[in-house]
């Protein structure tokens, strides 16, 4: 499942609001073939949590297209490597030990979060996702990477607030650094294992009716694990030309 022992790329969406019965269509078909393609990017693609539900997705899709990736893992994870993935035992908790998975030149998607985020783990939020896209910065510094993905959430949103403003505080570190980056929002992946907002898509779909909710519904709607991988794939292949590129929900499930 996860690599993941105080710290996993795993629920990524705190809570779910609002897809439409379309995007439950959609959502519900058999993944798309992606052809395989030539790499577009010059360096590696370097994975922090790239072991875990949306990880170990990404990775394979990577390696499919082309693209040389490496993982930093946990020791205990490293039998759960991507096939062709290279494999760095490290710690994504500390920039120093990213910093010895990464080149000049490379990608560096960063995937790490707390397992099973609720409001109970507000500390974690802070030790883990917070403190690890920081290492994850300075690291990238340092070396001179050519391009930072992060996986944050959805904001602002009337819910999981320490979780948001771990992600909010994140997202800052990565503004003030200067590295050329990607931030993705989603708000929940859903996909196996991952089903249970599905339940509440009757109510999502009234709300989108509601000219006052359907922003936010909108902004905090469902993404699919397909959906999420293909969008982090474009993030990878087709950098920003400024410094930073945020990319939210109706662009994660846009096609293609």
């Amino acid at each position: 499942m996860n690599d993941r022992k105080s710290f996993a790329s795993d629920d990524l969406g705190p809570w779910p609001l609002s897809p439409t019965t379309d995007w439950l269509m959609t959502l519900t078909r058999p993944a798309s073939t992606v052809a395989t393609t030539m790499a577009t990017t010059s360096g590696a693609v370097v994975l922090t949590g790239g072991t875990g539900y949306l990880g170990t997705s990404l990775a394979e899709r990577l390696l499919a297209r082309g693209h040389r990736v490496r993982l930093l893992v946990r020791r205990a994870a490293a039998g759960r490597a991507a096939s062709g993935a290279e494999v760095i035992v490290g710690n994504a908790l500390d920039s120093v030990s990213i910093a010895t998975a990464l080149q000049a030149g490379d990608t560096l998607v960063h995937l790490v979060g707390t397992a099973h985020p609720n409001p109970a783990k507000a500390a974690e939020f802070e030790t883990v996702d917070l403190a690890s896209i920081r290492a994850a910065v300075d690291a990238a510094s340092r070396v001179a990477i050519a391009h930072l993905v992060y996986v944050s959430v959805a904001q602002p949103a009337p819910v999981m607030r320490a979780y948001v403003a771990a992600r909010a505080a994140g997202e800052a570190a990565i503004a003030g650094s200067g590295v050329r980056a990607t931030i993705l929002r989603p708000w929940y992946v859903v996909g196996p294992g991952h089903r249970w907002p599905l339940i509440l898509t009757p109510l999502y779909a009234l709300a989108a009716r509601v000219p006052h909710w359907r922003p936010a519904t909108q902004r905090l709607g469902l993404v699919s694990l397909e959906q999420m991988t293909r969008a982090l794939v474009r993030a990878v292949e087709k950098p920003p030309a400024s410094a930073l590129a945020i990319v939210e929900v109706p662009e994660i499930r846009a096609p293609g």
